[in-house]
């Protein structure tokens, strides 16, 4: 029986668009599947690790109805390694699938589609709200490298996403740093605050484009979905207390450097060569229009450079994790950024007119 023929391209941009979800290793064999079934003239390709669920669509040909689950990372290796113009045909036969296009053919196993689980939708999900994909995605470039990864406070392995009237906020931190990003709504929203998954925030970016095409976000108690045209994310949230984001950002810092971000990127980078591997330090030393950096390591070798920036405060030597400074500076799209001080104790507050919404918090270190 014919399952699917398609042209290899829109076939793989489907996959690309769901496999990211399935994992390597999973204790139920069936969520390395992924649920191909077809209703009229759709074709629905579903992908679910339980906790997230992205489900896509392709123009089904005619043909009968059908549901069946075959290994997503096998369809997808065998799929890429195509020829670009190729056409790819999907038969089943038994409880076997056929990949065939030209004179290439896989044979895949299956599982019954009956046992494929999915996450259910719609219950308790607030007011649709609307806003450009290339808003949101750059919400989420400008805090995601800030989320933390493997922390036992499971609450920081995520992004903290809130609601608030015409605002919306996004928040990661991973208790050393703190990234916060927020953009208007066309319409006012009621208060919502849930905390996204780290997966989640990966597997969203991945699947917004740089593109005026509304994407539909809904937030529930335990729940939010993200509807794009022809693809759906579904996604758990992750049941914890945030940290306070506002009295984490400091307010009415005396020190204010202004300088231009390539400039200091290239010396932290610079000196970075010879920090210490294990504890990144580095140490910014300010005077009169002047940035010193300075990396020390444990063989006693040391990396110094200076640059010219717009500065008149007082001298003020404080340490900092140089790879935290590097991730800031390189979330911004601007020319000039600046950094607001207190004292060497204190956190440091990076800022960039170009981009208005955007705070980012680093906290010091004794070097």
């Amino acid at each position: 029986m014919l399952l699917i023929q398609s042209e290899r391209n829109a076939l793989l941009a489907s996959l690309s668009a769901v496999v990211g979800v399935v994992e390597r290793r999973h204790t139920l064999p069936i969520l390395s599947n992924l649920l191909l079934e077809k209703k009229g003239g759709k074709l629905t390709l579903l992908a679910t690790d339980l906790e997230l669920q992205v489900s896509t669509q392709l123009d089904a040909e005619a043909g009968d109805d059908f549901a069946i689950t075959i290994a997503a990372r096998k369809l997808f290796d065998i799929v890429r390694a195509l020829p670009d113009a190729a056409r790819v045909k999907l038969d089943s036969k038994d409880s076997q699938v056929v990949v065939s296009a030209g004179k290439s053919r896989f044979t895949l196993q299956t599982l019954p589609a009956a046992d494929f689980p999915r996450v259910e939708t719609g219950t308790g999900l607030g007011d649709a709200i609307h806003l450009p994909q290339k808003t949101l995605k750059r919400l989420l470039q400008l805090v995601q490298f800030a989320m933390a990864s493997q922390d036992i406070r499971y609450y920081l392995n995520g992004m903290l996403l809130v609601l608030d009237g015409k605002a919306l906020r996004v928040v990661a931190t991973d208790g050393h740093r703190l990234s916060y990003a927020e953009t208007a709504l066309e319409s006012e929203s009621e208060a919502r605050e849930v905390i996204i998954p780290r997966k989640t925030v990966l597997e969203l970016s991945k699947l917004l484009s740089d593109v005026d095409d509304a994407v539909e976000l809904r937030i529930g108690s335990n729940q939010v979905t993200f509807s794009l045209p022809g693809t759906e994310l579904v996604t758990k949230v992750v049941d914890g207390k945030f940290p306070d984001y506002q009295r984490v950002i400091p307010v009415n810092q005396p020190r204010h450097l202004k300088a231009n971000r390539q400039s200091v990127t290239q010396a932290l980078q610079r000196a970075a060569i010879l920090s210490n591997e294990k504890f990144r330090g580095v140490r910014l030393v300010m005077s009169a229009n002047t940035l010193g950096i300075v990396c020390n390591n444990n063989e006693q070798e040391e990396a110094a450079d200076e640059i010219e920036v717009n500065y008149d405060g007082e001298p003020l030597d404080v340490g900092f994790n140089v790879t935290y400074l590097l991730d800031g500076l390189g979330a911004v799209n601007s020319d000039e950024i600046t950094l607001s001080l207190g004292d060497a104790n204190s956190s440091m507050l990076l800022t960039s007119e170009a981009e208005p919404g955007f705070k980012y918090v680093v906290m010091p270190m004794r070097i």
